[in-house]
């Protein structure tokens, strides 16, 4: 998943303001643990305040009994990455953009192969939904898959 790829850029000095290492996968659990409550956020510098607060606002954000550890950050760091292509971003300004916003880093070259990974899982749901009857599902995966490729 996409998701694992993920490295957070600023790891080393949310290890200096937690006093504990941190791994530097911004999806990790110990991680999203210790972005969770772990970590003084007054103690760090106002970009990276910020830049961690888009993040848990973005990904964290879920009312999961087993939150931070229940999947939802990586299901909407998938979905923010499809989304941010379907405004018209390329591969690299995804990366640049989530590098920006949330301090996460990310080759771009594994943002097009998740990319491309996505329209073949629609194409499929596409193929299904059409042997199904269920036209519907078939014209909107055929939309999403139309909004990626462009």
């Amino acid at each position: 998943m996409i998701a694992d790829k993920a490295r957070f850029k600023y790891a080393k000095k949310l290890e200096k303001a937690a006093g504990f290492r941190i791994p530097d996968f911004a999806f990790h659990g110990a991680f999203l643990e210790a972005v969770s409550g772990a970590v003084n956020y007054e103690r760090l510098d106002p970009n990276l305040r910020t830049q961690l607060l888009n993040f848990f606002r973005t990904f964290l954000n879920c009312k999961c009994r087993q939150a931070p550890l229940c999947g939802c950050p990586e299901r909407k760091f998938a979905v923010e990455i499809i989304e941010l292509r379907q405004m018209g971003l390329d591969h690299r300004q995804i990366s640049e953009h989530l590098l920006e916003e949330y301090a996460i880093d990310l080759y771009p070259a594994d943002i097009l192969s998740f990319l491309e990974e996505s329209v073949h899982v629609l194409e499929a749901i596409r193929d299904v939904a059409a042997l199904e009857g269920e036209e519907e599902m078939a014209k909107k995966a055929k939309a999403h898959i139309r909004d990626i490729e462009r």
